[in-house]
């Protein structure tokens, strides 16, 4: 009882940052509608372009076709080189937030994931040592068709390309970029290889979307690259099982480090079992099925255990390193980053293709009353202010998405244990306590404040759990540690993120600048 009673005096703390960030959105009503046809040329392309470029985009993933197709749209004439222009086949990029799909109807794009067998995601499942708990969407504001997709990321992509080429001002091409083209300073386009032959291609505007393994971001920004963890993943089948909570992603909170399933069609479910650390057991030798066998499984919930030995099996197990990097991108004449190539962060909460879109939704507005690209300096002055505007959602996902992983991983610490079970059992209080907390991992509510109350409000449950009903010495210091560690974890984030343009843009001059004359 004193719990809850607590519980209660939190809820009133945080109500007001709370519900600032809800406010009804009413999603385009006639999106655009995807047109079949698109013609493939001998070289790979989907279509060819006789006339000159406004724009050169590197890269054809979920940000390079997104924001190929936008700029398009308006006219502008895109060249697109793409390194692969055959289906990816990827393990992660498979899960959009529902913020994320609300920046894909904003784009005239959410037709991107029809006809590909995408499920509706409603919510996730939390799952620790035998208990569990269900927190869905805040989505009572939204007309029905909003929720998370979870899908086949190459399905997903090659939806995008499609529609992107069936644009006359967009070619996609397929091609390698080896360098960018510089001149005093200013990016003038790019050398790619195809079919064998050196190529230069020559634009105002060259914007950088290959993807986490970028070869050009040095170029263009500062990498400062951390591997935490791997993803080691594996496709279960669903006619062998069931998910304990349909529509929605199911998190087990295991040592060493979180395990996530979700559907990616209607007849299968992704697995995705964190390895903390860049050095993953041997796939070739079998140290991996044992690992997989001996260690992940006896965690896993009842339904799911039998399929995934069965999927362990099969043998098809693949495995990906989880990058992150914080935005530090130097203002370059000609050139822009975007994507993962521009900014990463753990995929534990799948807020990559969020941020993606929301940052070209950014762009689009700032490029859209402008009719000439050539003026490069002035240019680079003006988009200047991208990096100030993309901080409300890019700041929040990214925060979060590193926050959580570090608050979900086990810890031998015993006030980090105290902090993941705070962290389980507050989501578990319902209401505010939850609703709260996966709005802002949705992308429904972007508001790095409301982000910050959550977090610490975990904290201070926590150590109100350990010092009721009566205190003691021991548990004094315990809460102590709790509230150091919680600080610990946020901060550094934080200060990488920049602290006056997440809490402040306002006071940062390049938010106010104005479009080149």
């Amino acid at each position: 009882m004193l719990q809850f009673l607590f519980g209660l005096a939190l809820a009133s703390l945080i109500a007001i940052a709370l519900f600032s960030g809800f406010k009804k959105k009413s999603p385009r009503q006639n999106p655009a509608v995807f047109r079949p046809g698109v013609r493939e040329t001998e070289n790979g392309s989907f279509q060819a372009k006789d006339s000159s470029t406004d724009v050169i985009i590197v890269g054809a993933g979920v940000a390079g076709s997104a924001l190929a197709y936008t700029l398009g749209k308006d006219g502008r004439r895109v060249q697109v080189i793409e390194r692969d222009l055959t289906e990816p086949d990827r393990i992660v990029g498979e899960l959009l937030q529902p913020g994320g799909y609300l920046k894909l109807v904003e784009l005239g794009l959410d037709d991107c994931v029809h006809e590909i067998d995408a499920q509706r995601v409603l919510g996730y499942a939390l799952f620790k040592e035998g208990k569990n708990t269900k927190v869905s969407y805040p989505l009572e504001n939204y007309n029905s068709d909003v929720a998370g997709r979870s899908f086949h990321n190459g399905r997903f992509i090659q939806r995008m390309r499609e529609k992107a080429a069936s644009l006359p001002q967009v070619q996609l091409e397929q091609g390698t970029v080896t360098s960018l083209i510089e001149e005093k300073g200013t990016v003038k386009g790019v050398r790619y290889k195809s079919n064998g032959e050196e190529h230069e291609a020559y634009a105002p505007l060259t914007i950088v979307c290959d993807g986490c393994f970028s070869n050009l971001r040095r170029s263009l920004c500062t990498p400062k690259v951390e591997v935490p963890s791997c993803f080691v993943g594996l496709v279960l089948d669903l006619e062998n099982c069931h998910l304990p909570y349909p529509n929605h992603g199911h998190v087990v909170l295991a040592d060493p480090s979180p395990i996530l399933f979700y559907p990616i069609s209607s007849t299968e479910i992704r697995c995705l079992v964190d390895v903390p650390g860049q050095k993953v057991p041997s796939i070739a030798n079998g140290e991996m099925a044992n690992y997989l066998k001996t260690v992940v499984a006896p965690q896993i919930p009842e339904q799911l255990r039998e399929s995934f030995l069965m999927a362990i099996e099969k043998g098809s197990i693949r495995t990906m390193p989880n990058k992150s990097m914080p935005a530090s991108p130097y203002p370059t004449p000609g050139a822009l980053l975007m994507g993962d190539a521009f900014n990463m962060r753990h995929p534990l909460t799948g807020g990559g293709m969020t941020v993606a879109l929301s940052d070209i939704v950014v762009l689009h507005n700032l490029l859209k009353p402008l009719r000439d690209l050539h003026d490069a300096p002035a240019l680079c002055k003006y988009l200047e202010s991208f990096y100030t505007l993309r901080k409300p959602v890019a700041s929040t996902i990214n925060t979060l998405a590193g926050a959580l992983y570090k608050v979900f991983c086990a810890s031998p610490d015993q006030a980090m244990k105290e902090m993941r079970q705070a962290c389980f059992d507050y989501l578990s209080l319902g209401g505010v306590f939850s609703t709260g907390p996966v709005a802002l991992l949705s992308g429904l509510n972007p508001r790095p404040l409301s982000l910050v109350l959550h977090f610490f409000a975990v904290a201070v449950y926590g150590v109100g759990r350990l010092l009721l009903p009566f205190p003691s010495p021991k548990r004094l210091w315990l809460g102590a540690r709790l509230l150091s560690g919680a600080l610990n974890i946020i901060f550094p984030i934080i200060k990488a993120e920049g602290i006056r343009q997440m809490f402040f843009p306002n006071t940062v001059p390049a938010y106010y600048r104005a479009p080149p004359s």
